[in-house]
């Protein structure tokens, strides 16, 4: 004689069938041979820690030598404000009319980006703000100043420096 499931039996045997699907969609169509042991693939799909003749190398077009040094037009930078240009990383500020500032976004609490500048260079992450003029925190759990970043102006443009 089969005894009948109980609830428990039952909802185990219908979770597994409903979770095979979702883990299958989650494995991709990765069709790469796997790699070496000890070794696991970069995004290129070159496994990280290999022999030099087996690395690639990167596409000149793609990969750029200097990162660009022109950041953003100094009139978008707002007095006793500052601006997180896109894509640039880093942070731009004019504390007082003419004086700008840039600084690394990486918050100096746990490395989140900075994510807007109002009066402060504020991280939403944990609530650290940072001053405009000197980077040093000013409120939340960062313990150190943002690290500073040379920037000058030239032809109406701030730049790295």
């Amino acid at each position: 004689m089969t005894r009948p499931l109980s609830r428990r039996h039952a909802l185990a045997l219908g979770s597994a069938g409903l979770a095979t699907p979702v883990l299958s969609s989650c494995a991709g169509d990765d069709t790469s041979a796997p790699a070496e042991p000890g070794r696991t693939p970069d995004p290129d799909g070159v496994p990280t820690g290999a022999p030099p003749s087996e690395q690639q190398e990167p596409s000149p077009s793609t990969t750029p030598t200097t990162p660009p040094d022109e950041v953003v037009a100094a009139a978008d930078v707002p007095v006793g404000g500052g601006v997180i240009p896109a894509g640039a990383g880093i942070v731009v500020t004019q504390p007082t009319r003419g004086t700008f500032r840039g600084f690394d976004p990486a918050c100096t609490h746990a490395g989140c980006l900075v994510s807007e500048v109002t009066t402060t260079i504020d991280c939403l992450c944990h609530g650290s703000a940072f001053d405009l003029a000197t980077g040093a925190p000013v409120a939340g759990p960062a313990p150190t100043p943002l690290a500073p970043v040379d920037v000058r102006v030239v032809d109406g443009q701030v730049r790295r420096a």
